[in-house]
Parts: structure tokens; C-alpha cells; sequence
């Protein structure tokens, strides 16, 4: 059971969200010297953080005019205390979704700015093997006790794996977030969209635009090799096919893909090479055997900016030609504006540091598509923003 709060945390909490409230830097600076620029005051009825506190305090910007230097400094203050860029309150909403409601841009920019900072550096420690290990055999522990332990049942090696995967399957109720677990899963595909067994979207007809625009930036004459990697409903690989390439390469893990591959006669097609399995196993072997692309496009479903970025930084720039193009679907964090904005800093700077130069293009989404019936039938909306930030990634010269 939680330690019960006292009352002086109670009101030390209460002293902390006014000061950040009223926008009281002296007052705030002493207060945070005694407790955090997290709290939350657990009497109100609303719960909110300092920071979500401050930045509401602004009001709405009206005809252009924001909020005072007292209050971005306020949100300075909280930030380099601590404060969580991407904390959620009661509302479901972000500190930065507050300050872009609000239209306060200058907050908004500086909270993206905090969120680049700790997601670099969150990723400098998980890279450093620095973390929460402590946290992680406590979860650990917890699953154990509560699901079978395999390792101490008395069953030979074969039977212990499937007790393992059983109780994998047990957990995890949402393939995606484990990608081999999406591959072993079941795919629906229906008119307009692809669909794995957990009920989320994998792919959606709604895209046909902007892989479009993929191809068309990616390869700008007939006559050359390109690689997508995930196909999908072949939306982009049916783009790419436009383009006449000497060689197309389409790299697919999943085995209903395959068989749905081989159904519209992508295996028959002479310039079309498929690679089936994960990109993981598969590059090496290509890196091995010296294969040169001119273009490259990565889209899989099922994995994190991790993966991405191991994409990008260990066998884009093995494989891609001194003059070619390397793009990628930009769908990090596209159910929320600030985490979008976020990730694609992120990625720019990480792409950056393996040596490609990234221009952007914005693509506007069909109107009306967040909270239209396309959605019905999914396990959530993957998609809730205005604009596609479009890449097109080359070496920096």
C-alpha cells in the first residue's frame, strides 16, 4: 500500500502549483528548493502538474499577443527542474497540447525544445546500458508471480518453449507493440485498410498520396535500383513500379503478405526481388554481397524509433549510393502534435550524426480524417495531425 501523503506535503504541493499558477518565479525557485516540479495536489479536483498549471494560467493568445516573459520563464524554471515535457493530466492532454490550444507558440516551442533534449538523452543512457534496472526486475518479479514460471516446470526443451510463447501470448494483448509477435499474428485486409489481429490499422488507403510523393521523390528517373521494406498493401510498391526501376526490391516479413504478394504476381514481375523475413536478418546479407541502391524507403509497422534509427545508421549508409535518396514513413508520435514535433527534431538530429541531410516537405492529410468512420473498427487512431512531414534523406556533401 502507497505511503499515506502527509499534510505537509499536501500543502507544499499546493504552495508549488500557485507559485507556477500565478507565474511567481521567486516564490517557485524557493519552493522547488523543498519539493518537486511534479507534484500533484491530490485534494483538488482537477489534478494538474506546476507546468500544466502555468501554462493555462496564459489564457488564450489573442490576436497575436502571448504571454509575458513571467510566464515563459515560469515554464523554464519548471522544465530545468524536472518538469515531464510530456506529462498528462486528467484532461488527457500534454503541457505542450495545452500551450498549442491556447496558442501560445512561444511556450510551445520551448516545450518541444525540453522534450528533444530528454529524448536524446534518454536514448544516450538506454545506449550507455543506464537505466531503471531496479524498476525493471521489480516488474519483472511481478509477472513472474503472477504468470507459470517455465523454468520450473519439468518439461523438455520443445514443451518449455511452448509454454513460453503461451505465456507470451497471454501478456501481450497488442502485437504491435512486439514485432515478432505482429509476424506470428493474424492479418485482416479489408477494403481501404490493413488490420492485425489486435484491431490496429497497419496500413490505410488514405496514405495513397503521400507514398506517392515517396516514390516521386525518391526516384527521379527509370533505371534505377530501389529497396522498400514493408509492403504492406503494396501501396508504395505499386508507386515505385511506376518509376520503371532496373531493380525493386521488397523486403516483407510477414507470411500472409507473402501469400498476398504471390496472389497479385509480384513474384513474377522481372525487375521485382522479394526478401522474405525481417530487414534484421536480411541486410546483413546483402551488405555482404556489395548489393548498391539508389534508393531506399523504410516503412514497417510493429517497431520503435530505436529500430528506425538502427536502420538509418548501421545499413542505410552501407547500402545506398553516393548519390542516392533514403525516405521513410514519418508516423512518430502522430496521434499527438507535440510528440510529432518532437520526433521529427529527433530524427533530424540523429540522421545528422550518421551523416545524412534531411529536407522536409509538408503534406496536408485528407481533411476530416481524425474522428471520421475510417477509424471505426480499429483499436485507435494512429493518426490525428494536419500535416505530413514529408523526408528525403541524402549524404551530407
Amino acid at each position: 500500500m502507497a505511503d499515506q501523503v502527509s499534510e505537509e506535503d499536501v500543502l507544499l504541493a499546493k504552495r508549488i502549483i500557485s507559485a507556477a499558477e500565478r507565474h511567481d518565479l521567486l516564490a517557485l525557485k524557493v519552493l522547488l528548493k523543498e519539493g518537486s516540479a511534479n507534484v500533484m495536489d491530490p485534494t483538488a479536483t482537477t489534478a494538474t502538474s506546476p507546468l500544466h498549471a502555468a501554462i493555462l494560467s496564459c489564457g488564450e493568445a489573442k490576436d497575436g499577443k502571448e504571454a509575458g516573459d513571467d510566464a515563459y520563464q515560469t515554464v523554464n524554471v519548471l522544465l530545468q527542474n524536472g518538469a515531464i515535457w510530456n506529462d498528462l493530466n486528467k484532461e488527457d492532454e500534454t503541457p505542450g497540447c495545452v500551450a498549442l490550444r491556447l496558442g501560445q507558440r512561444k511556450i510551445y516551442e520551448n516545450i518541444v525544445e525540453a522534450g528533444v533534449r530528454a529524448e536524446l538523452l534518454f536514448a544516450k543512457m538506454q545506449a550507455l546500458g543506464l537505466g531503471d534496472d531496479d524498476e525493471e526486475e521489480e516488474v519483472d518479479e511481478e509477472v513472474l508471480e503472477e504468470q507459470p514460471a517455465v523454468k520450473k516446470q519439468k518439461v523438455d526443451e520443445e514443451t518449455a518453449q511452448a509454454v513460453t510463447e503461451a505465456v507470451e501470448e497471454q501478456v501481450l494483448d497488442d502485437v504491435s507493440k512486439d514485432n515478432k509477435a505482429y509476424l506470428r499474428s493474424q492479418l485482416r485486409y479489408k477494403p481501404g485498410i490493413l488490420l492485425d489481429e489486435s484491431d490496429n490499422a497497419v496500413m490505410m488507403d488514405w496514405e495513397t498520396e503521400i507514398m506517392q510523393r515517396h516514390a516521386q521523390t525518391l526516384i527521379p528517373k527509370a533505371g534505377l535500383k530501389v529497396m522498400n521494406v514493408g509492403h504492406g498493401m503494396g501501396i508504395v510498391d505499386t508507386a515505385i513500379q511506376t518509376h520503371e526501376p532496373a531493380e525493386h526490391h521488397i523486403i516483407e516479413g510477414h507470411p500472409q503478405v507473402h501469400q498476398r504478394l504471390r496472389e497479385q504476381g509480384w513474384y513474377d514481375k522481372p525487375n521485382v526481388i522479394i526478401h522474405e523475413g525481417r530487414w534484421q536478418d536480411i541486410l546483413p546479407k546483402l551488405v555482404e554481397q556489395g548489393v548498391v541502391l539508389d534508393a531506399i524507403y523504410y516503412d514497417t509497422f510493429a517497431e520503435d524509433y530505436a529500430a528506425l534509427k538502427e536502420f538509418f545508421s548501421e545499413y542505410v549508409v552501407a547500402l545506398l549510393a553516393p548519390e542516392g535518396k533514403f525516405g521513410w514513413y514519418n508516423g512518430l508520435g502522430a496521434d499527438r502534435q507535440v510528440c510529432y514535433d518532437v520526433y521529427t527534431k529527433v530524427s533530424e538530429i540523429d540522421l545528422h550524426e550518421a551523416g545524412f541531410d534531411t529536407k522536409w516537405e509538408d503534406i496536408k492529410v485528407p481533411a476530416g480524417l481524425h474522428g471520421s468512420k475510417q477509424w471505426d473498427g480499429t483499436r485507435r487512431p494512429y493518426w490525428t495531425i494536419d500535416l505530413y512531414k514529408l523526408p528525403v534523406n541524402t549524404f551530407v556533401k
